[in-house]
């Protein structure tokens, strides 16, 4: 029995959360966390998870991967994508985070879209830690990531009497 967060006890509830309110909570933690594990697969079909930095523009996510890296190799080769975003657990009546299944558009620098993706990726604080020159944006590719389908976590929504588990689609 929990003493402090009685609600953790079973009978969980199981009810969905209503499509507003989730794309607020799933907003509300990509934009508090900034660091993810992308995961994508190699063309000999063996798993590769990467911590990378990320920024959120709603449910999309942004990020510059290093050029030439087998993450990249990877989505060139197929542009699906599994992201795991998590907030910090301290305990069963704290575990929340969400897992992104999607697609990866890789940008190159000045096409349509990337000029978005670099006001989104905060890259003057990125550059400013590495003592790059920061009077303008570093020239690489920025990765989109655009979810078809998210599994999102947060325990503390059985307090609300709401299922622990929530899962998000793409409408459309």
């Amino acid at each position: 029995m929990s003493t402090a967060y009685r609600w953790v006890e079973p009978p969980w509830p199981l009810t969905e959360l209503p499509r507003d309110q989730l794309e607020d909570r799933i907003q509300q933690l990509l934009g508090v966390s900034n660091m993810c594990v992308m995961a994508t697969v190699t063309a000999k079909g063996q798993p590769i998870a990467s911590p990378i930095e990320f920024y959120a523009d709603g449910l999309d996510l942004y990020m510059l991967p290093d050029p030439g890296t087998p993450k990249v190799k990877a989505l060139q080769r197929d542009p699906r994508i599994s992201v795991a975003v998590h907030g910090a657990y301290h305990g069963w009546h704290s575990a929340r985070g969400a897992q992104i299944f999607g697609t990866a558009h890789l940008i190159e620098p000045h096409a349509p879209g990337w000029e978005r993706g670099m006001k989104i990726f905060r890259w003057h604080e990125w550059m400013s830690d590495l003592a790059m020159d920061t009077s303008k944006p570093f020239e690489r590719q920025v990765l989109k990531v655009v979810p078809e389908r998210i599994l999102y976590t947060e325990t503390w929504l059985w307090k609300l009497g709401f299922g622990a588990k929530q899962k998000w689609l793409r409408q459309g």
